[in-house]
């Protein structure tokens, strides 16, 4: 395979934008329902929808992507669609329309991602290795507008919440027109370059099992965090700047994992990497629960968002590129995001419930339960790959 000049600034753009999208989403979307006067449970409900869309949409777009091969015009499509999607909200807002809008943009904004990790692919050719360059533009997209929407809407208020959220959309609209199409044929079987070629290294399922099983249980865990997270700490004092500044306090973490991570994948086992990442995850939400109100734990806390995030999705995609044969990386691919869909759904439904019932404390001490049983999972269900480890190791 040949590869051309990388248009590193067009793509890297396009993740700026996409991933600042989930900026403004994840800590704000919450709180703007909030204060529509939504109770805690009817907030888990609509925050639970674009999660399981997330199980659905991705695989009916990338069905429809390998039959007509028009990648980018599917993510054009999918921006220009989410935007006015969710430009419906200037006409109602009822809990039932507004779970209708949460249907419809996520459906639509759940067709971009994966069939633009493939465009990127295509360009890096031989050069995956600078993938996490352009994908860590997306980390500075995303800490970017929780700092700033934090600032924004302590001056302003959330009344003005959906218009913000439109401006960024429109960049992902902008951003996919700069981008240019795939460079290379793919292989429509195995939707992968076809110079890439490599020979599955389980021929179990029970690992595969387990390992999709520890992914839904670790979104599970992180229902309370990404639904409930900023209006805890607004009931516990802390104002939307420093809010904003402490979710961006965790990305920042996330990109330095991001940095270091081809390095820790050389020298640590991928099956400890999940395991110290689900443990750390339970530590982070035991503290959240029980000791939010001391800054100094909190900013721990938020640090640790390089283990319960970067460190374990990292070494899940990891997995899936090790341990699934050529012609089964998109299905895998798409198992880990709709099992990641399923557990991040099932997360803020549970999370609305119990919040409602038992408060923050407990909720998160839940959270932490979970997190340990994803662990126990990781020791029983992963074993098998230790010594696949230990060969690829010994051979390299």
């Amino acid at each position: 395979m040949t590869n051309t000049a990388l248009p590193y600034w067009r793509l890297s753009g396009f993740y700026f934008f996409y991933f600042a999208l989930l900026g403004a989403t994840a800590p704000f979307l919450a709180l703007y329902f909030d204060h529509l006067g939504f109770s805690a449970a009817r907030i888990g409900e609509l925050i639970a929808i674009p999660m399981l869309m997330r199980c659905l949409a991705p695989n009916l777009w990338a069905w429809l992507a390998d039959r007509t091969q028009q990648r980018l015009a599917i993510v054009r499509f999918g921006a220009i669609c989410t935007l006015l999607s969710f430009a419906l909200i200037f006409l109602g807002q009822s809990f039932a329309w507004l779970a209708l809008i949460m249907v419809l943009h996520a459906f639509f904004w759940h067709a971009i991602l994966a069939q633009f990790e493939v465009i990127t692919l295509a360009h890096l050719g031989e050069r995956s290795e600078r993938y996490s360059q352009l994908r860590l533009w997306g980390s500075v997209g995303f800490m970017l507008v929780v700092v700033g929407f934090g600032y924004l809407f302590d001056r302003v208020g959330l009344e003005y919440y959906p218009w913000a959220i439109l401006v960024v959309m429109s960049g992902i609209i902008l951003s996919s027109f700069w981008v240019p199409g795939q460079p290379v044929a793919f292989d429509v079987k195995t939707d992968l370059p076809q110079a890439i070629t490599h020979e599955p290294r389980i021929t179990s399922m029970r690992p595969i099992v387990a390992f999709l099983a520890c992914v839904t249980l670790m979104q599970l865990s992180h229902g309370p965090y990404y639904t409930f997270l900023t209006l805890h700490l607004i009931d516990l004092n802390y104002s939307r700047t420093v809010i904003g500044w402490l979710w961006a306090l965790g990305v920042l973490a996330e990109i330095g994992l991001f940095v270091i991570m081809p390095w820790l994948l050389r020298r640590v086992r991928l099956k400890r990497i999940i395991l110290i990442s689900l443990v750390l995850a339970a530590l982070r939400w035991w503290l959240l629960g029980f000791y939010a109100d001391t800054l100094m734990v909190l900013l721990f806390v938020q640090i640790l968002h390089a283990a319960t995030f970067g460190s374990f999705h990292a070494a899940g995609i990891h997995f899936v590129q090790r341990y699934f044969a050529a012609h089964k990386q998109g299905q895998g691919q798409g198992l880990y995001v709709s099992f990641s869909g399923v557990g991040g759904a099932l997360g803020a439904l549970y999370a609305g419930y119990t919040w409602q019932a038992f408060g923050a404390s407990l909720t998160f001490a839940l959270a932490s339960v979970i997190a340990v049983l994803a662990a126990l999972l990781v020791v029983l269900g992963l074993r098998s790959i230790e010594q696949t480890e230990s060969a690829l190791k010994k051979g390299s």
